[in-house]
């Protein structure tokens, strides 16, 4: 049993799964398996034995049983998804997971890769009582190489603090995302996470050198080279990116650092309409250039409950549409001046209406701080749909529009983005969870986004919601590839299951 509630919230705060969210013992969310319907598969079930081996391999404390403790692991941040894992395990090495998967394949019994368990669709969390196998403690930072940027660190490292690491070597992370504080870069690489950086330094396929995992039989792969150039045979680092735990658990991961900018500066800017947004993203490309890093943009409704519920100050007016800009360079006169002449001439031309540039660090880690907490702010008083979409650029920003005059006043319907990579969040804010309003939203937003070509998932990932519209975006050739890896990589299926692939059926939907 819980054993008590102040047990509980100091739990879930440990595990940064309530964060700015009110959290209330009294109802939990719901089972997952519950809530949406889906059917255990014939995997072993967890017994005494297998505790006891699980604890001879790691110490006592590194595996949880106690319900209290295991049950932040279970639930997701956004507290969509509950799972009914009954174990956690926290190994410290490669080794370590290799001996857990190789005994869970050999007794049938699944299992969820975890990190900072900051995802959006469920991924990160068990649906039933998968073992989680959380990697906190591979946390150590293995080498740099201040020269060619090549970092080599394990699975578990905080985004965070790998920045800050890499920054007293006058070098970035490729990546930054709000979640940096707690999400691991494990989860980031097996999610294939973007964030607020993609536009300038491309994505973690781009990024990532080589990578360590562990196949669901315990063989480990090592691919974790530090080279710009390794063209022998098969990629094989590319299938770990973005399988989200299914075909194998990442352990270590080398990744290309970026050197650190001289001149970081920033402009918040507020517009008119959605088509002079366009506009001044065309113009910025155009008129920044090199020294473009990031194109973010957010619309009222986003903004204001932010500062409404997260008591943010916002330091221009009130507008239909904001602008973030941020610039990376080498010269801070220069890209100074090259943003101020952007800023007073997109002021002339009425793309801008207002704004503010500063190179101030104060001033800028407080801008993007309004941006990081959109994410969060609709949390601290409702339930949140959340929706993560690629559309093209012309497209942009239409599903809101048409969500808004579907869903009337059941609930907010609010929009913001990366628009430098076609990605936007469309969240749907109401005060509780609905299956009336569940029911109005989905298929409807995914079959909108097919429609003109655009992805069911730009960077948060399949998990365990998205399966069952993956068809919307995948053809029917490349679900059957995809499962044959799967097969092949994983033939009794203890990886994540009800993750990413749909069920046959699913995928037999045109």
């Amino acid at each position: 049993m819980i054993k008590s509630i102040a047990t509980l919230i100091s739990n879930l705060n440990k595990t940064n799964i309530i964060s700015q969210a009110k959290y209330t013992t009294s109802v939990l969310p719901q089972f997952s398996s519950e809530k949406y319907a889906v059917k255990r598969k014939k995997f072993g079930v967890l017994k005494s034995a297998d505790v006891e081996y699980f604890k001879s391999v790691l110490s006592e404390d590194r595996v949880l049983t106690d319900e209290s403790d295991v049950l932040p692991f279970n639930i997701d941040w956004i507290k969509n998804c509950r799972g009914q894992s009954k174990i956690v395990l926290k190994p410290k090495t490669t080794d370590e997971v290799s001996q857990i998967l190789s005994y869970c394949n050999k007794n049938r019994l699944a299992v969820c890769p975890q990190g900072g368990n900051t995802g959006l669709v469920g991924g990160s969390v068990p649906v039933f009582d998968e073992i989680v196998i959380n990697l906190v403690h591979m946390n150590k930072i293995i080498s740099l190489d201040d020269i060619s940027g090549a970092l080599v660190c394990e699975a578990g490292c905080i985004l965070e603090n790998l920045d800050n690491y890499v920054r007293d070597h006058n070098l970035i992370m490729p990546l930054d995302l709000g979640a940096k504080g707690s999400c691991h870069i494990g989860g980031n690489i097996s999610t294939n996470a973007g964030g607020l950086r993609l536009l300038r330094y491309g994505n973690l396929h781009g990024s990532v050198l080589g990578i360590e995992a562990v196949k669901a039989d315990g063989t480990v792969v090592d691919c974790l080279r530090t080279l710009k150039k390794d063209n022998t045979g098969y990629h094989l680092k590319h299938l770990f990116i973005g399988s989200e735990g299914t075909l194998g658990v990442v352990t270590k991961v080398a990744i290309h650092c970026p050197a650190l900018p001289k001149a970081v500066s920033l402009g918040f800017f507020g517009v008119e309409n959605f088509e002079n947004l366009l506009k001044l993203y065309k113009s910025a490309k155009s008129s920044l250039g090199e020294i473009l890093s990031a194109f973010e943009m957010a619309d009222n409704k986003s903004i204001s409950l932010t500062v409404e519920n997260c008591k943010l100050s916002n330091p221009i007016g009130d507008y239909p549409f904001y602008v973030l800009i941020e610039t990376h360079g080498s010269d801070e006169t220069h890209d100074n001046e090259k943003l101020n002449r952007f800023l007073s001439q997109e002021m002339e031309s009425g793309l801008i209406l207002d704004g503010t540039v500063t190179s101030e660090p104060a001033k800028i880690k407080n801008i993007w701080h309004i941006r990081e907490s959109i994410a969060g702010a609709g949390m601290i008083n409702g339930y949140v749909f959340k929706y993560d979409v690629s559309l093209p650029l012309r497209n942009y920003y239409d599903l809101v529009l048409t969500l808004r005059t579907r869903v009337g006043d059941r609930a907010r319907v609010y929009g913001y983005g990366h628009v430098g990579d076609g990605n936007i969040h469309i969240n749907v804010s109401a005060s509780k969870y609905s299956k009336e309003l569940y029911a109005i939203l989905e298929p409807f937003i995914y079959e909108e986004v097919a429609k003109v070509g655009g992805s069911i998932s730009a960077e948060h990932g399949v998990g365990f919601r998205k399966p069952q519209f993956i068809h919307y975006s995948k053809d029917k050739t490349a679900l059957q590839l995809m499962r044959d890896l799967k097969q092949s990589m994983d033939p009794n299926g203890i990886l994540n299951p009800y993750k990413v692939l749909p069920d046959l059926p699913d995928i037999e939907k045109d």
